[in-house]
């Protein structure tokens, strides 16, 4: 009979986790879900952006033997291309031979602590329709009036900043599954078929915005070395710290629209 309570609770346990762990993976999948007043401009956009994959450097079986031996994880794509290269070799012979390889102060990886986005981080147009005197209701659509140049950044200065803005970057699609990067053109005259209705004696207003992705943590830098030791060699890092750091980074080909009336 206890063993039967025991393997009751047991299974209760497993099922409220279960649960929820799925409530939690719905949140997260809402909070990144692109509203209906957001729209995908990929096809109609004047201006042809061109999609960039961040690039995932393979790691070779040295490196990864490599980066085994250090508890500091090494996410840095320039680090492990470096290490890639390292083209070192113990001795066989080397019986009591030391040596440490200094290879520079590196940031090591990114550890993301918070993402959110800012559906109206720049504005980049302003559609109007001015019904006053008509006496019949008339529809208007968006239409870009001009090219617009929607940049991302750091949020302050950092050393390194382009390794960290790729780390950033990797972290940030991966957590949003959204078309990042931290540039992007919306093209002149770039229209939608949506429309908005503006009743007589009224004035419609369709502001555009450029949405953005607010990426915030923290990096990790260290002095990476090589330790050779007799017939074998691994990875030292001192003087580990940490800095936090922060970037905006832009949502390719969408806009977000907000109409009102006046």
């Amino acid at each position: 009979m206890k063993r039967i309570v025991i393997l009751f609770v047991f299974i209760l346990v497993c099922s409220l986790s279960s649960t929820v762990f799925a409530k939690e993976k719905e949140e997260k999948e809402a909070e990144y879900q692109i509203p209906d007043h957001v729209l995908s401009i990929a096809k109609e956009n004047t201006f042809p952006n061109q999609t960039k994959d961040t690039e995932e450097i393979e790691v070779s079986d040295s490196t990864k033997e490599l980066l085994e031996t250090t508890d500091v994880d090494i996410s840095n794509q320039e680090v492990i291309k470096m290490l890639n290269e390292t083209s070192i070799k113990p001795s066989p012979i080397g019986i009591g031979y030391r040596g440490m390889i200094f290879l520079g102060r590196w940031p090591l990886n990114y550890g993301s602590e918070q993402t959110s986005i800012n559906w109206e981080y720049q504005e980049i147009n302003e559609n109007e329709l001015n019904n006053f005197g008509g006496d019949t209701e008339q529809k208007m659509s968006y239409y870009q009036e001009e090219r617009k140049e929607i940049l991302g950044a750091l949020t302050n200065e950092i050393s390194h900043p382009e390794d960290i803005r790729t780390m950033m970057l990797q972290k940030a699609k991966k957590k949003t599954n959204l078309p990042l990067t931290y540039q992007t053109v919306i093209g002149e005259q770039t229209s939608l078929k949506n429309t908005y209705h503006v009743a007589a004696e009224e004035m419609g207003i369709l502001h555009a915005h450029a949405p953005a992705v607010h990426e915030k943590g923290k990096i990790t830098f260290g002095e990476v070395y090589i330790k050779l030791k007799g017939n074998k060699k691994s990875i030292v890092v001192k003087n580990v710290v940490k800095q936090g750091i922060g970037a905006w980074i832009p949502i390719q080909d969408h806009v977000s629209l907000s109409f009102t009336l006046e």
